[in-house]
């Protein structure tokens, strides 16, 4: 039997905080095997290409770049006729030795389309010659600690490679590695809640909040009807949602009460969730992390679309676009929830990543986690295989982007 991996994600973000590709991240299944599979090479290699065929290309996700890590036998594999080379960045890993026959292959493959990365790299006299080749160069600032990190950036900008700041973990990271004049980032600075003080609810979202409750408490259309009238961007936007290629009606959306007539006050609901969760664009929110608020709603719905179906299916998708309310509204996650009217299994997911939707919002987590320590244990406890996990994956990140967020 073939194995398969499982396929988690980590943005990489370019200077105005926008995504511009995803790495992918693989784990082997109940194997404590890091993401690169360094520790296993041809199996690693075996396995990723189970996956990759598996998928199709469905992975490519609209116009995103995918960072794919890969081990020196994979660069002279067949494997790398699986992938589109205009889309694709293949990331060789520190530890490679620059043999004239890799220096060579890599020249081959960039002519052929492919984007080249060099990861965790270090520059000495003897990986000097991977330079030419290069399109990104990755530097981890954990590793390298942040003091090393401006010398480092300004030598290598003799080179014409973009740099990419990896483990960016905090708002203040962030700021220095812009400062410095990196070209990307990678990690979840932009989705970690810091210091939260905000006492008031943000306008912008405050009469979002006031819809999302009168929808729980059945107030009659027309009250909701004039609530939306009061916000014409809002109204436009929700039509727009309603309208896209995501949402699959066959009919066109043309006023409020139609939208009520023909999804209810529960789909209505749900839509109204989206609409909160991007009204950040407007308030200077990262990009990036709008998109992965929506994302995670996407995912949690189909992991747990499995087991659960009607309204819990939208509850499961209100769980993930609601877990990073508490960074993109500035105030504790408890403080938020008192001024929403939602059900005690959300709340449970939200608060404590208990009740029945909890564990669907853990492991979509854990597929932000770069070294996805958890995802093997959670889908064994939720009976989730890697083919259901990946294909739930791409799904989302797909239906995010025909979303247009």
């Amino acid at each position: 039997m073939q194995e398969h991996a499982f396929v988690g994600r980590q943005p990489i973000l370019n200077r105005q905080q926008q995504i511009i590709g995803y790495e992918l991240l693989f784990r082997l299944n109940k194997e404590s095997v890091s993401a690169d599979f360094t520790s296993d090479m041809q199996a690693g290699t075996n396995v990723l290409v189970n996956t990759l065929s598996n998928m199709g290309t469905d992975w490519l996700v609209g116009s995103k770049l995918a960072f794919i890590n890969v081990a020196e036998s994979m660069l002279e594999s067949n494997f790398l006729e699986l992938l589109q080379p205009n889309r694709v960045v293949l990331e060789v890993v520190e530890s490679t030795q620059p043999t004239p026959e890799l220096l060579e292959r890599l020249k081959e493959l960039r002519t052929q389309g492919f984007g080249i990365a060099l990861d965790d790299f270090v520059l000495t006299p003897q990986t000097v010659p991977f330079m030419e080749h290069a399109n990104y160069i990755k530097l981890d600032i954990q590793q390298l600690g942040m003091p090393q990190i401006p010398g480092l950036s300004k030598e290598l900008r003799r080179y014409p490679a973009l740099q990419v700041a990896e483990k960016v973990e905090t708002k203040d990271e962030f700021k220095q590695c812009l400062d410095i004049g990196f070209d990307c980032f990678q990690g979840y600075y932009f989705a970690h809640p810091e210091t939260l003080s905000a006492k008031v609810i943000n306008p912008g979202y405050a009469n979002i909040l006031n819809l999302l409750n009168m929808l729980r408490n059945n107030a009659e259309i027309r009250d909701i009807e004039n609530a939306l009238k009061r916000d014409v961007a809002l109204s436009f936007k929700l039509l727009r949602y309603i309208n896209s290629a995501g949402f699959g009606l066959s009919c066109e959306i043309q006023s409020f009460r139609h939208a009520v007539t023909i999804l209810g006050y529960q789909k209505l609901y749900r839509w109204l969730t989206l609409l909160l969760v991007t009204a950040g664009a407007e308030t200077g929110t990262p990009p990036a992390l709008l998109k992965t608020a929506v994302t995670r709603g996407r995912l949690v719905e189909l992991l747990g679309g499995h087991f659960l179906d009607g309204q819990e299916r939208d509850n499961l998708f209100i769980v993930g676009m609601f877990s990073l309310l508490d960074v993109l509204l500035d105030m504790p996650m408890d403080q938020i929830l008192e001024t929403l009217i939602l059900p005690e299994n959300v709340c449970d997911a939200l608060l404590h990543r208990s009740g029945i939707y909890g564990p669907f919002l853990e492991l979509t987590e854990a597929c932000e986690d770069p070294e996805m320590i958890e995802v093997p244990r959670l889908c064994e406890q939720l009976q989730i295989s890697p083919e259901m996990l990946n294909k739930a994956h791409v799904q989302s990140l797909t239906w995010v982007e025909e979303l247009g967020v």
